[in-house]
């Protein structure tokens, strides 16, 4: 999804994702949630209590309530998936093994199949609350009043590639930033070391799907997701100054790398009909030098998000290389404290920093902007 953003709106906001129920684990249940007009209620699942169940309404794409229903059991595709709340019931956490084709030359996972990743924990997370599953994690309120999620910024930092057949477990978490949206994380974890891996973070705000306008989030549509965020406020990264939160300048003419005639396909759109925003990390992946592919591999990425990009629209890709400065200087995985990671300093010159712009041709018109931090590959 995309959308028109200023650049003030897109340094504030959030993400969400779709709806409907898992069954508790074997071993040990979790609580029930149970939706009511403002909030949830909790039940424990082995209580004899009788529990108020939600359920999916597929003939609206509503959430109704209903005396008596087993929630234990959801979907074929909910008993199959690798996925649940935690046992708080304010995040939600599934595991994904790494296939064939989700590799790339170094047979590890690509960038995109980690956004891609990461959108599919975000939707199933979303749908085991109740939300819709029309429009990517739409409430009740905003589907009335025509309105739906669109990204207004993405940042994802890689420590270590999975590789194929590996077992990736990712947690996430929304909660609400400011009046204007609200935000995504996720902590990527080595399922079978419990290694952290890598961590991102997403700003979301709300459009008319009528008038492509930006609307504040109101008040209604606040408390119909807030019931399922942490209590305190909870960040994939903690610390201050961290890279997620740089501005990123506008990249200006002439750049050193330039890419040309790139148009969507029908497979980037998505359900919304918008080109899938992990369609534009490929774009701009597509101007960096063949040298630094095969020297370097991609430590982190961020994209504003800005203009939305039509059917029939042709896109360039713009990189060129940003100066390190030493507060500025990439990091790579040391450890890990309180499941973040903590980091150290690599050797400057092992490390690249680019600009990126993905802007429409003819009008120049800017879809986004972008930076990506790059590291030496270690020898395999």
């Amino acid at each position: 999804m995309m959308l028109k953003v200023s650049c003030n709106a897109a340094e504030q906001i959030h993400s969400l994702a779709q709806c409907r129920f898992f069954g508790p684990p074997k071993s040990k249940p979790r609580p029930i949630f149970t939706r009511r007009r403002v909030g949830v209620s909790f039940c424990n699942p082995t209580t004899k209590s009788s529990v108020l169940a939600v359920v999916s309404d597929r003939s609206s794409g509503g959430v109704v309530a209903s005396e008596g229903v087993d929630t234990g059991l959801g979907s074929l595709a909910d008993r199959l998936r690798l996925g649940s709340l935690t046992e708080d019931g304010l995040s939600y956490k599934e595991k994904f093994i790494v296939r064939c084709y989700e590799v790339g030359i170094n047979k590890t996972a690509t960038v995109e199949t980690i956004a891609n990743l990461l959108q599919e924990v975000g939707c199933n997370h979303a749908q085991s609350v109740g939300f819709s599953t029309d429009g990517f994690a739409t409430t009740t309120t905003m589907r009335k009043m025509h309105l739906i999620w669109v990204t207004a910024r993405m940042h994802i930092e890689i420590y270590k590639y999975p590789a194929w057949s590996d077992v990736v477990e990712i947690e996430t978490w929304c909660q609400s930033e400011g009046r204007i949206g609200t935000r995504r994380d996720w902590i990527l974890k080595d399922y079978a070391t419990g290694e952290v891996i890598g961590r991102a973070t997403s700003k979301w705000v709300m459009m008319n799907e009528d008038t492509r306008r930006l609307q504040k989030v109101s008040d209604d549509v606040r408390d119909e997701y807030l019931v399922f965020c942490p209590r305190e406020l909870r960040l994939a990264f903690p610390e201050e100054n961290n890279s997620s939160l740089r501005k990123i300048p506008k990249l200006e003419d002439p750049a050193e790398y330039h890419t040309k005639g790139l148009v969507p396909r029908r497979a980037d759109f998505d359900m919304n009909q918008h080109v899938n925003n992990v369609t534009y990390i490929g774009w701009v992946l597509e101007s960096i030098p063949q040298e630094t592919i095969d020297s370097h591999e991609l430590q982190s990425i961020t994209l504003d998000y800005r203009r939305e990009c039509q059917h029939d629209d042709i896109v360039e890709s713009l990189t060129s290389v940003e100066a390190i400065e030493e507060r500025d200087s990439i990091h790579s995985l040391n450890g890990i404290t309180n499941g973040f990671a903590a980091s150290a300093g690599n050797k400057q010159q092992d490390c690249k920093q680019f600009l990126h712009l993905l802007r429409l041709s003819g009008d120049g018109l800017e879809i986004n902007r972008g930076r990506t931090e790059w590291r030496k590959k270690c020898p395999r």
